[in-house]
């Protein structure tokens, strides 16, 4: 029995793209803000106990939207990485495949991390700030957001290694502990590779159903996005004001700048890989990272990204549900950057000298961090008040970038899953010696 592709699940969410999603939700990101501000003390139209009760009930839908994603990431990521390795053929073409796909992932977030340093100590956007308006937004920041942190140190460092090791795949899912749950994923693949096909189907049956029935459930989901985005920015407008917002302006300018500028070196190696032009890419890519922007998931987006893979871009299925799958959990380009640049920006506001050896604790932690981060909206947040610990900046920092957030969750979510797409285009070593042998003709 043929395994079947993630990429048939698609059409459950191509209605989305047809409706303009993305334009749906830049609509209710702009209302959003203006009903904040309405509702925000500087008019006094609402009382500040009736705004507080008017705004969590507006931003009921956003939360109801991020634990429906939060709740199938589990599932779907580990059935469609196993599906995805039963698909890749022999174990030995699986271990090359795989060696190359991380030495990929690994490769473009660390020169994405470089990027984030580089245009953070260039613009020092944290200069920008007003003062004044750091104790107030601290003050204002969400319950649960704010935090005690805990320093990271050197000798911690084999402990975490063996913490890798699912000891209980189960408590590793309800902790989200992604790196565990990949390698039990990965584990529980090779080992099916090794059994026959009678006695690995019964298993694979399980997991495709497990996926069809994650895919109903984020069809679900999809529909609340426009109201989750509207929702969530009314309330953060309403607890920190538009002068905050504005403040941060600077700051929400040089992460998409430093974004822009991966999405450059992705085109770039996709250009000398490929020998093609970028633009074909983009054009074929084009429905998926919008309907990625629109959701600030890579998770949720996964079947129009397999199919976008194999039916657009012409890559291999067996690579495609390999890579695609793998991608979102470990590919986080766009997140590391955003975790550098936020973490140095915060130093810069609240004054803390950063040196050379932080500098590399900060690279390192934002790369290790981002590999095997939940590709569900929000999580750049949670990993990066370990960041911050790690060298003595207040967490409830945090406050003050969480408004603007939403922003720049969707625009990092975008250049994650343009990486995925590009590290399948660049792996596909056949369709490479193909189109190498039509350029010599």
């Amino acid at each position: 029995m043929p395994l079947r592709s993630l990429g048939e699940l698609h059409t459950q969410l191509t209605g989305f793209v047809r409706a303009r999603l993305w334009l749906q939700v830049l609509i209710a990101m702009f209302l959003g803000i203006a009903a904040g501000v309405a509702m925000g003390p500087g008019t006094g139209w609402l009382e500040p106990a009736t705004a507080h009760t008017v705004t969590n009930w507006l931003a009921m839908p956003g939360h109801v939207f991020l634990a429906l994603i939060q709740m199938i990431v589990i599932p779907l990521v580990v059935a469609s990485i196993v599906l995805g390795m039963a698909a890749g053929g022999s174990v030995t073409q699986l271990r090359d495949t795989g060696a190359r796909v991380v030495v990929f992932f690994l490769l473009t977030t660390v020169a994405a991390v470089v990027i984030g340093v580089a245009v953070a100590l260039l613009i020092r956007p944290g200069d920008y700030v007003d003062r004044e308006l750091i104790a107030s937004v601290s003050e204002s920041a969400p319950d649960g957001v704010v935090g005690e942190t805990r320093q990271l140190k050197l000798g911690d460092l084999p402990a975490r290694i063996v913490d890798l090791v699912p000891s209980n795949p189960l408590r590793a899912g309800v902790e989200q502990n992604m790196m565990q749950v990949v390698l039990f994923a990965a584990l529980l693949g090779i080992a099916l590779m090794s059994l026959s096909k009678d006695n690995a189907r019964p298993l694979l049956d399980l997991l495709r159903a497990v996926q069809a029935v994650a895919m109903v459930v984020v069809h679900w989901a999809m529909f609340l996005v426009p109201l989750a985005v509207f929702g969530l920015l009314a309330q953060i407008t309403t607890r920190l004001g538009l002068d905050a917002l504005l403040g941060m302006g600077v700051y929400v300018l040089t992460v998409l700048l430093g974004l822009a500028a991966v999405v450059v070196m992705y085109l770039l190696i996709y250009a000398l890989k490929r020998r093609e032009s970028p633009l074909f890419f983009l054009r074929a890519s084009s429905e998926v990272l919008l309907l990625a922007f629109s959701t600030s998931s890579s998770a949720a987006v996964m079947p129009v990204s397999l199919r976008t893979a194999e039916d657009k871009l012409g890559i291999s299925p067996g690579l495609a549900q390999f890579v695609i799958p793998l991608g979102v959990t470990i590919n986080m380009a766009g997140t590391a950057l955003y975790q550098v640049v936020a973490t140095l920006f915060l130093a810069q506001v609240f004054g803390v000298d950063v040196d050379f050896g932080e500098l590399l604790l900060i690279v390192v932690l934002a790369v290790g961090a981002s590999i095997g981060s939940p590709g569900t909206p929000g999580v750049g947040i949670v990993i990066l008040a370990m960041l911050l610990g790690s060298i003595g900046i207040p967490a409830s920092g945090i406050a003050l970038i969480i408004g603007v957030d939403r922003i720049l969750d969707m625009c990092r979510t975008t250049v994650n899953v343009a990486g995925d797409l590009i590290a399948c285009m660049v792996l596909d070593v056949k369709k490479q010696d193909s189109a190498s042998a039509h350029h010599n003709e």
